[in-house]
């Protein structure tokens, strides 16, 4: 498998509960949907999406900052999925609203206007979800005050 390549496998455990086998001697997920569909034994896809989109933005937006040196720990990441029916009466993922805050103040900070500027154009999986699925985005410092 190539470099650019990411793999995982799924195990069916029972009913809707899955084993998530990222390799590499990285710990295995339990996955299931929540009930009456599942056990709810582990986090949903819905979950999992936003889990992956608001880590890939806060990686972003730390690695972003460190290359300025700056040390905006500790971070925290909120990611709200809204769930509805689309034209077609199904489920889908409408929209996501994702929340970085830092932890601490913006005024710390040298280079944060020109890092919130550009981190999210280097967020992998939030560029490629949001093709799909509005993704609306904030960042907090750690007085509360919104920055993005």
């Amino acid at each position: 498998m190539s470099e650019n390549m990411v793999q995982i496998t799924l195990r069916q455990q029972k009913d809707y509960l899955f084993d998530v086998d990222f390799g590499g001697g990285i710990p295995v997920l339990a996955a299931d949907e929540p009930v009456p569909l599942g056990s709810g034994q582990g986090p949903s896809p819905v979950q999992l999406l936003a889990a992956a989109v608001g880590n890939c933005l806060s990686d972003s937006l730390l690695f972003a900052l460190r290359k300025f040196k700056q040390a905006p720990e500790p971070m925290e990441c909120t990611v709200s999925a809204e769930v509805g029916r689309n034209d077609d009466n199904r489920l889908r993922v409408l929209k996501m609203t994702a929340v970085l805050r830092l932890g601490v103040a913006a005024a710390s900070l040298q280079h944060l206007d020109r890092v919130l500027d550009q981190f999210e154009a280097y967020c992998t999986v939030t560029q490629s979800v949001g093709q799909g699925i509005a993704i609306e985005l904030q960042v907090i410092d750690a007085e509360g005050v919104r920055l993005k």
